[in-house]
């Protein structure tokens, strides 16, 4: 899906703010993008419901990572495996899985969608990036 130019200022990460699995992946990713390229956004909040709009996709049941980049918005396996692609280190080369059919892929990830809060947790609220992360987080 096309998107709007203002959105190509960068990547951006939409993902669960209530998750906790969603919250070590972010700080994974901050780690590992020493360039900070890639910019974040609870799916919860504001500008997250206002920037899942604008790709069309639905918030009500979060159940997907959101990439928003190359003026294109990219969800479940496509997102995490374009997140990678970004990040330093040998984690581009999983690049390679966009190889395997989407509905194999998605599988996968749903899987782990639908059982992230029971194995991982569920904050009651979406939680505050700290003072040195706020930077990166869209507002």
């Amino acid at each position: 899906m096309s998107l709007d130019p203002a959105l190509s200022e960068g990547p951006i990460v939409l993902f669960d703010g209530v998750c906790h699995f969603c919250h070590g992946v972010v700080r994974f990713v901050v780690a590992r993008d020493p360039k900070e390229q890639i910019r974040f956004a609870p799916l919860q909040s504001k500008v997250g419901q206002e920037l899942a709009a604008v790709c069309g996709a639905e918030t009500q049941d979060v159940d997907s990572v959101i990439l928003i980049a190359d003026g294109r918005a990219y969800t479940k396996s496509d997102a995490g495996l374009r997140i990678a692609a970004r990040l330093s280190g040998l984690w581009p080369v999983l690049k390679v899985f966009l190889l395997v059919p989407r509905p194999i892929r998605n599988w996968v990830y749903d899987y782990v969608a639908r059982n992230r809060y029971r194995w991982f947790g569920k904050a009651p609220e979406c939680l505050a990036p700290t003072a040195e992360l706020r930077r990166r987080f869209l507002s």
